[in-house]
């Protein structure tokens, strides 16, 4: 990525620094490229979701055992995951919304095992993750998450 030659003289500066990032409030501050209004991209210090927070919400997901909840229909998983999803979108993703995106990505690799357990005809991968896009294009708006994260089937 080529930066104007001020700016970056100015990003060679900002690492000579001992501390080049901190976290604060489930954030971490550090260089990040950024676009200006006329298209030209420019490193800047910008905070998006901390490592930490992302285990903590990933360890949250985990604990849910969406894939175990085979008695609910998709929609009653659907109200117990939205509103959490909802305000980790909210807050975390007002900046850098696309380092949230392992973590969606996780929450649809979930789903797609949720949906392998309680349909044994589906029981295979190629066949529920075929259901698992049939579903987000009928209904498009049933989590919240898929509307920022819906063609991310797996976690990988």
């Amino acid at each position: 990525m080529r930066f104007p030659r001020a700016t970056r003289q100015d990003a060679n500066r900002r690492s000579a620094y001992a501390q080049t990032s901190f976290t604060f409030l489930g954030f971490t501050f550090r260089a990040r490229a950024a676009r200006s209004r006329h298209g030209v991209t420019f490193p800047c210090f910008l905070p998006a979701v901390s490592k930490d927070a992302l285990k903590r919400m990933g360890a949250e997901v985990r604990s849910w055992r969406i894939h175990r909840r085979t008695r609910h229909t998709f929609a009653q998983l659907a109200r117990f995951i939205n509103p959490i999803v909802r305000g980790w979108i909210q807050y975390y993703g007002a900046f850098y919304r696309s380092a949230l995106e392992p973590l969606l990505r996780r929450i649809n690799a979930y789903l797609v095992r949720w949906i392998r357990r309680k349909y044994k005809r589906l029981a295979g991968f190629k066949k529920a993750k075929e259901c698992f896009q049939g579903i987000t294009q009928r209904y498009p708006g049933m989590f919240f998450h898929w509307r920022f994260a819906r063609h991310f089937w797996c976690s990988g």
